[in-house]
């Protein structure tokens, strides 16, 4: 059979692939064609991000094509499939699936990665390949942006919790959340919103790690579509909030916008994080997909 490849982000799928243990499933699933015209829809995001709202363990979506839940199971950007059966673009189906109580995002997609190996009898492995990748780099050596510091174990404030300016003596003061939290994002989390409209877009870590970051920064939000390899020699932990307008960076020029609009992608990053990417090539994980199936349903 002639394989298939998706290009992913470096190193990631090495330590999930080469892992001994399989996947966890979920406790109940199904998969169904869809074959109506009603519009696409997800109770479970399937985006980048860490993110989402608490809902028992559930995964629901419904006439999505089975990339969709590709690029979710193995963190895939837009651009990183090459030459699959062309059902896997045009085919739609609805997958629901419970979990045991509630999971984090990365449990939830290793519970779709059995789900596909079961039902859509997914075989793949991975290769290592050169090709085109981004350096992330200090934009000026040994000095962060304004937007990115080191992680204190008592930044973790609980962003739902009820904040005071004013409270009698008996009480302890509690610290507003900062700007690197959002209400549905934990410690050791990193997650995506829109303000306004889908023309601005925030990253907020908090707690992260650097391989954290720069995973998320290749996305369709960001408009980044090559690999990422981190050159900043930063270690530890990191609290970070990077907002900027969304413009495809292949047409990114300097900052020209108006003063009310955040920064394209690349200034920002520069700015705000004191950080940039430098173009060259490199080693990149490539998923070899050796075989893929029509699903087996309900």
């Amino acid at each position: 059979m002639r394989r298939h490849v998706l290009t992913v982000l470096f190193g990631l799928l090495s330590s999930v692939l080469l892992a001994q243990v399989a996947d966890p499933s979920f406790e109940v699933a199904s998969v169904k064609t869809n074959r109506t015209e009603a519009p696409a829809t997800t109770l479970f995001p399937l985006g980048p991000g860490d993110a989402y709202a608490a809902n028992g363990g559930r995964f629901r979506a419904t006439n999505l094509p089975a990339i969709s839940y590709l690029r979710f199971a193995y963190r895939l950007g837009p651009n990183d499939l090459l030459d699959l059966p062309r059902w896997v673009y045009n085919e739609r189906f609805d997958i629901e699936g419970r979990a045991n109580g509630e999971q984090t995002k990365d449990q939830m997609r290793s519970m779709m990665r059995a789900l596909l190996k079961d039902r859509f009898k997914l075989v793949v492995h991975t290769e290592q390949r050169t090709q085109a990748i981004y350096d992330l780099e200090l934009a000026n050596p040994g000095r962060t942006g304004p937007q990115f510091r080191a992680h204190q174990a008592d930044d973790c404030v609980s962003p739902t919790e009820p904040q005071f300016t004013t409270l009698p003596p008996s009480q302890p003061a509690r610290r507003a959340p900062s700007i690197f939290q959002l209400p549905t994002l934990p410690c050791g989390s990193i997650g995506f919103i829109t303000i306004g409209s889908v023309d601005r877009v925030r990253i907020v870590g908090n707690g992260e790690p650097m391989d954290r970051l720069v995973a998320a920064l290749k996305s369709t939000l960001t408009g980044i579509e090559r690999d990422i390899r981190d050159r900043t020699g930063l270690s530890g932990t990191f609290d970070l909030s990077l907002e900027w307008s969304v413009v495809p960076d292949t047409v990114q020029a300097p900052i020209t916008a108006q003063d009310d609009m955040p920064p394209r992608f690349l200034e920002a990053l520069k700015t705000q994080l004191g950080l940039t990417l430098r173009s060259t090539r490199g080693p990149v994980d490539v998923l070899v997909v050796d075989r893929v199936d029509h699903p087996t349903e309900d």
